[in-house]
């Protein structure tokens, strides 16, 4: 994983801490079905810009 994935990772972990949601860092990068689930989450958020991250986050992890 790259420097940047990683770095968006934790850019929606903060973004998601902000609306009560915990994010488990290391679960994300290595639990697909858990990634899936939060990012769906993230893109049903009415923030935009962790809508944002989160479709960048799904496409850099190659989730549809």
């Amino acid at each position: 994983m790259d420097s940047v994935t990683l770095v968006e990772i934790i850019e929606l972990k903060w973004l998601l801490a902000g609306q009560g949601v915990h994010v488990h860092v290391e679960r994300l990068q290595q639990d697909a079905g858990y990634a899936r689930e939060t990012l769906d989450r993230a893109a049903a958020s009415p923030s935009p810009a962790l809508r944002e991250t989160a479709a960048r986050l799904r496409h850099r992890l190659g989730i549809a």
